[in-house]
């Protein structure tokens, strides 16, 4: 009896070694499942943007990688710094205002072709001939493999007069450079080496 009795008393703490052998590998188990989780949800959350659109209305964006937009981020800076340089209206203020904020985007190579074109009159023209010059890019070529990029932009110029249409081709080469994001450069690039390869009278179209 008293042999029986030991055997039954080494079963049953066999039997509660198991139980809390499985005991404790459920609760890692759940441990682990939980600051898994955990993690998971906290990466989707930083994922995420909350945007207060005037204080009404609660807006969520997902982020992107910063990687992911630059090259359009890029394209939209050199054809915000063309519609600015060269869309231009027969008034002297007017003109001005957009080439000022061109500038901003570019270094002193644009500045110079301002001058140029300036020196020999062609804003006067524009003023005194009552010419409205409007431009529509076409297409913006980066090369983001070599840096600072190499961009090529490819565009047509609308020259407005009281008589007629003149269409005219565009063709500039630039390099881009990173820059800090600010109010007036938003997109965190900057045009070195601005340089108008082609321009050109493609058709004259009479009013």
């Amino acid at each position: 009896m008293q042999f029986k009795s030991l055997l039954n008393i080494e079963t049953s703490f066999r039997q509660l070694r198991v139980f809390a052998i499985i005991f404790i590998c459920l609760c890692a188990g759940i441990t682990g499942y939980s600051i898994y989780s955990a993690y998971d949800f906290a990466e989707k959350q930083r994922q995420k943007i909350y945007v207060l659109d005037n204080g009404k209305s609660l807006m969520l964006a997902l982020s992107q990688d910063l990687s992911q937009n630059r090259p359009v981020e890029a394209r939209e800076h050199v054809k915000r710094f063309h519609e600015l340089f060269f869309t231009l209206a027969p008034e002297k203020g007017a003109i001005e205002s957009n080439i000022q904020r061109a500038l901003l985007l570019a270094d002193r190579s644009a500045f110079n072709y301002y001058k140029d074109l300036s020196e020999k009159g062609y804003y006067n023209r524009l003023i005194s001939g009552n010419i409205i010059q409007n431009i529509q890019v076409d297409s913006i070529i980066c090369n983001f493999s070599v840096y600072p990029y190499d961009v090529n932009t490819y565009a047509r110029q609308m020259i407005i007069r009281e008589s007629n249409i003149t269409e005219r081709s565009l063709v500039t080469n630039c390099k881009l450079m990173n820059s800090s994001r600010s109010e007036n450069n938003p997109h965190g690039f900057f045009i070195e080496g601005f340089e108008v390869k082609e321009n050109k009278d493609i058709r004259v179209i009479k009013r």
